[in-house]
């Protein structure tokens, strides 16, 4: 028998306060005003500037005002986004050292991490010594820098701040940068409830992720693809396996994609597109991967 929706009253924190939302872990390392790094666990930090092609790639994080973490981006402007796998040690330690109106020195007493230095080449901004520590810890880091080009106003009586960072840099490590390209692995991510009955944090770990075809009915057939592919510049002709590859985008997404293979083959001076070519466009890594 289903059970009916029920009304549930809309408070402050909402997402944890008022309903069910699934956050990621990170921790968000910056300079305090000394040099020292100080690391913050987030949650509320998602993709915010995704465009295709263009070079403007960015997060957006929600931070209190009067946190270390958004004085120390607003002052420094670089910050590092380290994210780290499910390790319960980690995520009672991201519990600690996100307790509310510590110094960093005292913060970065109780912290269990391990700082390396910045990955990131040439002299740090102005008024810096260095960019912040990265976490040795994590699977994967942003290194960012604070985009005042896209401001975020919050609502005047809100106590947070909504920043913008510009991803100057992805580091990975080795094993799961190959399992991206290969697109098999993934690495055990925490989820993040939030805090709930003013008592305790929750998370929760996901189990093996699974994949899901596009449904065949979705997919266009190769003679409407190789329509449109022959229509689209004078210059370059497809053959016929190569539009097969790519039978299954959107057609909504198809001029774009067809005018970025374009683009490549004519830098390279290529006037066919094969399938193999079609390979080395698809994997924009490919040098990475030998």
């Amino acid at each position: 028998m289903s059970q009916k929706f029920e009304d549930v009253r809309i408070v402050d924190n909402f997402y944890q306060t008022s309903s069910f939302f699934p956050m990621p872990v990170m921790l968000v390392s910056t300079l305090n005003e000394s040099g020292t790094t100080n690391l913050g666990p987030y949650s509320l930090c998602f993709p915010y500037l995704v465009v295709p092609g263009g070079d403007n790639h960015a997060m957006v994080l929600i931070a209190r005002s009067d946190s270390n973490t958004a004085q120390n981006i607003t002052r420094s402007k670089v910050c590092s986004l380290n994210f780290i796998p499910d390790k319960k040690k980690y995520m009672k330690n991201c519990v600690l050292l996100g307790f509310p109106g510590e110094t960093t020195e005292e913060k970065m007493k109780n912290s269990i991490f391990t700082l390396l230095p910045s990955t990131r080449t040439g002299s740090p901004p102005e008024g810096l010594s260095k960019c912040p520590d990265i976490v040795e810890e994590a699977f994967q880091v942003f290194e960012c820098t604070w985009d005042e080009r896209h401001p975020l106003q919050p609502i005047p009586s809100s106590q947070s701040s909504h920043l913008v960072l510009a991803i100057d840099k992805i580091i990975m490590k080795k094993k799961w940068k190959d399992c991206l390209f290969k697109g098999k692995g993934f690495p055990r991510v925490p989820i993040d409830y939030g805090y709930r009955d003013n008592i305790q944090f929750w998370f929760t770990k996901h189990s093996k992720p699974y994949a899901l075809p596009i449904p065949s009915s979705k997919e266009a057939s190769v003679e409407a693809v190789q329509y449109a592919c022959d229509r689209f510049d004078p210059d370059i002709k497809w053959e016929k396996e190569a539009c097969a590859k790519i039978v299954k985008v959107p057609n909504i997404f198809l001029k774009r994609v067809l005018k970025g293979v374009v683009a490549a083959a004519k830098e390279e001076g290529i006037t066919v597109i094969t399938p193999e070519f079609m390979d080395k466009v698809q994997d924009k890594r490919s040098s990475e991967k030998k």
